[in-house]
């Protein structure tokens, strides 16, 4: 593995699974392995989860590491040929070999605008780092990607599946602000190298971008859909053919223990309680958000120490 920036990245999904549950025993095994090494994380944006998460993941292989909130940087330029006479005063040509010189992985968290599709695709941010950048990337959430929650969530169900293929269902639910697509997409992507059966389920209008969904069944019954699930991951996304916008807000949507039935309940976080779930299920022994949660360290540390071993 030479950088993380997709789920793409991996050569060997079930052994990467397999080595991330092992780190999960033993966190401190390979302790040696980063010592005099240097994690930079910049983040475009906030976190909570990814942030701590990676972070004590580097720790555990015995990095050092160094977090730059960007905001509080120069504004970074990332466009060629620009004539930088506005409000940039760095270009990213020089900042990342800069950066470079400092570290010996950078990740990177940037979120979309949700205003233009073919801009949020251009990953301009992730691309950009990843052309100029001299050491390995790995993507801490962008425009389209997720990659480090996915492994999460991989290494979630493979910890609790009591079934040889059992059913997966992503479900979408309200929320009152227009988010990105980079959870549900890196999932789907995921589930599709899983031995899984899964499906999504959402109202029209809502469909995610073929090129990823592919094949995957897709349910506007989502009632329908979640029937004898064993895994039920609780989403919203915004629109992507109207892109970015919200269509929908119907309530009745939201997770509930009615719908939820025998499945384990799963979702990235932060969750907006009794909006897209409902507290009786958050607050059950169903739910394993927590779980994943604490997964994120042990995907991001498994990603790292592939990294560190190829440097």
């Amino acid at each position: 593995m030479k950088n993380y920036t997709s789920i793409n990245d991996i050569s060997n999904l079930s052994e990467t699974i397999k080595d991330a549950i092992l780190l999960k025993m033993n966190p401190f095994g390979y302790s040696e392995i980063g010592k005099h090494k240097t994690l930079v994380m910049l983040f475009f944006n906030s976190s909570l989860r990814t942030r701590l998460s990676t972070e004590k993941a580097a720790k555990n292989l015995g990095m050092e590491v160094m977090v730059l909130n960007v905001n509080d940087v120069w504004n970074l330029e990332f466009e060629d040929g620009t004539v930088m006479n506005m409000d940039t005063t760095e270009h990213i040509k020089e900042a990342a070999k800069v950066i470079s010189q400092y570290a010996d992985i950078i990740a990177i968290r940037a979120f979309p605008k949700l205003k233009n599709r073919e801009a949020d695709e251009s990953e301009i941010v992730m691309t950009s780092f990843k052309k100029y950048a001299t050491v390995p990337i790995i993507n801490m959430e962008s425009a389209t990607a997720h990659p480090l929650q996915a492994l999460a969530d991989a290494i979630t169900i493979s910890e609790l599946t009591e079934h040889k293929k059992p059913k997966v269902v992503l479900s979408w639910a309200p929320h009152p602000k227009a988010l990105p697509h980079a959870v549900a997409n890196s999932f789907v992507e995921m589930m599709q190298y899983l031995e899984v059966d899964v499906t999504i389920t959402h109202p029209e209008g809502y469909e995610l971008d073929p090129k990823i969904t592919k094949n995957t069944p897709i349910h506007y019954n989502q009632e329908e859909a979640l029937k004898d699930a064993d895994f039920i991951y609780v989403k919203n996304w915004s629109s992507y053919n109207n892109y970015g916008q919200i269509l929908n807000t119907d309530e009745k949507w939201m997770m509930t223990k009615a719908k939820l039935g025998k499945a384990k309940l799963m979702h990235c976080l932060p969750v907006r309680r009794n909006v897209v779930v409902e507290d009786a299920i958050l607050d059950s022994a169903q739910s394993v958000v927590i779980r994943q949660a604490n997964n994120r360290t042990f995907a991001a540390q498994v990603v790292l120490k592939k990294l560190l071993e190829n440097l």
